[in-house]
């Protein structure tokens, strides 16, 4: 089938929408019709080239939307299911599956760096050449065909805004705290970034009941959104931050501090936040072949516990439909996540609006 798709030729290019060719699903795959697509740093990487990976590509791994094939093979979904976008599908065989920790899951591993399915092929085509898929999913595009493990089945009345970014953002973001550090309540939160990921630590912290919760953003455009998020504080990172949060914290620093934005030099400034025998969690993805210095004598002589996070410690057959369960009845209040919506043809003007820092997330709708 034809279908529209930001394809990104090569880094430092923009995104173009053009007319690609979409196979049907092969054995144990399934083809969804996207409704929402989020626009995440991520994807960004691999336009700056932070993050390697074989081009041309459709890129986009924050999404939902309907089921309308499925290949042979497949059990847990059929044609009709709205469901989120998973991008670490996992096998339910090995070690890591068997440990309780699928997102480690190292079966599509090798497929999803190479931009492939399992069989090594792609299903996106154009004038019969290979067009590869970021992520598994490859979402900025009408419709995608995707692992039966990146689907996870949600009610239909869940808002397609919603459950895109439930797929990576707040699973991420509020799977980092309630799954990773397990932050107790009246634990003092620091948040370093406030785009998707740590506007969704913010609201994760405030579910665990912790306090402060301390936002901290280069742009102070964010306050509004992070308060908004459930922040009880918000702080430019400028001279005066360390300084800021030592006083917010009881003279201590931080029990908790995320970074949340991928960067060495953020992830290395926790360690100023944190308190004597506090913890630092990383879940921001860093470029790939960047070094942080996180010195052994502090870590030793403060005991602080330094803990990855990647995508939330999840397991996404379980805290999707958790997630949007939360969202429904109040207490993660996902929408105000959600700062525009945009169509497809506007995806570059989305992406100069995210590295302005204007606003929250900007979310594509079909």
């Amino acid at each position: 089938m034809k279908i529209r798709a930001a394809l990104l030729e090569a880094p430092g290019e923009p995104f173009r929408i053009e007319h690609l060719d979409l196979a049907e699903p092969g054995n144990d795959e399934v083809r969804v019709r996207v409704r929402a697509a989020g626009i995440c740093h991520s994807d960004w990487h691999l336009v700056t080239g932070d993050t390697r990976h074989p081009f041309p590509l459709v890129a986009g791994h924050e999404g939902c939307g309907v089921v309308d094939a499925v290949g042979p093979g497949v059990q847990a979904v059929r044609p009709g299911d709205f469901v989120a976008l998973n991008w670490a599908p996992s096998c339910g065989r090995c070690f890591h599956c068997g440990a309780g920790r699928p997102a480690l899951c190292s079966t599509y591993v090798e497929p999803i760096w190479a931009g492939t399915m399992l069989d090594g092929t792609t299903r996106l085509t154009r004038n019969g050449a290979p067009v590869y898929h970021y992520s598994a999913l490859a979402c900025f595009a009408e419709a995608c065909v995707v692992p039966e493990g990146c689907c996870v089945v949600l009610p239909p009345d869940t808002p397609a805004e919603t459950a895109a970014l439930i797929g990576c953002a707040v699973t991420t973001g509020v799977g980092s705290v309630m799954n990773t550090a397990k932050v107790p309540r009246g634990a003092s939160v620091v948040v370093l970034g406030a785009g998707g990921v740590g506007l969704s630590t913010v609201m994760g912290a405030n579910l665990a009941g912790a306090s402060p919760v301390i936002a901290v953003d280069v742009h102070p455009g964010k306050e509004s959104a992070a308060r908004n998020c459930g922040a009880t504080e918000f702080f430019l990172n400028d001279e005066h931050l360390v300084k800021r949060v030592i006083e917010a914290t009881d003279g201590l620093g931080a029990d908790f501090v995320f970074e949340a934005v991928g960067l060495p030099s953020l992830q290395e400034q926790t360690l100023d936040l944190v308190r004597a025998g506090g913890t630092v969690v990383l879940s921001g993805l860093s470029p790939m072949g960047s070094a942080t210095n996180l010195p052994g004598a502090r870590l030793v002589r403060r005991e602080i516990a330094v803990l990855g996070s990647y995508y939330g410690t999840c397991v996404a057959a379980r805290d999707f439909p958790l997630y949007a369960s939360m969202s429904r009845d109040g207490r993660l209040p996902l929408e105000r996540l959600v700062s525009r919506t945009v169509a497809l043809d506007q995806i570059n003007e989305a992406y100069a609006e995210m590295l302005a820092g204007e606003g929250a997330r900007r979310v594509i709708v079909f």
